[in-house]
């Protein structure tokens, strides 16, 4: 039975939770950020289809990354983002904008209700690393991965670069028109359908995405002249 009644951290979220015209009216909010705030460049958007289901995997060095993302993405999008960001007024905001809140150490409903909405043929967008980093994706999540694999949704992948330079802490938020730069790459089936769906596509298609997602990263930034920030600043 459906409710209205919103999720909360340590409260596991549903797909009836989500608002499905959220995203109608932040990712104005975002665009706002990252072209009126920041001065971003955006190179690709032209390779994301505008429809179909479709997960979006981005690399994660700053804390403006996901309303960056948001904001850039040509098309509605619901974001998995850590729970403890949906608290207080931030939260509300959150919630309204349409995101999925995701309890880091148990995320199984977070990928339920995401799984959902790509079912409806909507774009989810992750941070296969899990948390911020150093953004160059030498490792990822599985969620991603059972996602690609559950829903056969292509995976598009994305370098956000310039959100946190060299030297910063993993806290900082680029200055009033500070140079940030998106670049889409191309999208990629992570597993061939005829392996199934079990542990061993999950797997293959988690190589796949950091495979591809660690490249494109690795590329934008030769490409661009933007370093990542080094381990040892996380």
């Amino acid at each position: 039975m459906s409710t209205d009644r919103p999720a909360s951290a340590g409260q596991a979220i549903t797909a009836d939770q989500i608002k499905r015209w959220g995203p109608t009216w932040s990712r104005r909010v975002g665009w706002c950020l990252a072209h009126g705030v920041w001065n971003t460049r955006v190179v690709g958007a032209e390779r994301m289809p505008r429809t179909g289901r479709l997960l979006v995997a981005a690399n994660h060095t700053g804390i403006i990354d996901g309303p960056l993302l948001h904001g850039v993405i040509p098309r509605e999008s619901h974001i998995i983002i850590k729970e403890e960001m949906f608290s207080g007024i931030i939260g509300f905001l959150m919630r309204n904008a349409g995101q999925i809140p995701v309890d880091r150490r148990n995320g199984r409903a977070a990928l339920q209700t995401a799984l959902t909405l790509l079912n409806e043929d909507r774009l989810v967008g992750v941070f296969p690393e899990g948390t911020r980093g150093s953004g160059d994706v030498t490792q990822t999540k599985a969620g991603i991965a059972w996602l690609a694999v559950r829903s056969g949704a292509p995976v598009l992948p994305v370098a956000i670069l310039g959100t946190r330079p060299a030297g910063k802490k993993p806290g900082h938020i680029p200055g009033f028109r500070g140079r940030l730069t998106v670049e889409f790459g191309t999208p990629f089936q992570a597993v061939d359908p005829g392996v199934g769906v079990g542990r061993a596509a999950v797997t293959e298609a988690m190589g796949t995405i950091q495979e591809q997602l660690s490249t494109h990263v690795y590329g934008a930034s030769e490409r661009h002249g933007i370093p990542l920030p080094r381990s040892t600043e996380i």
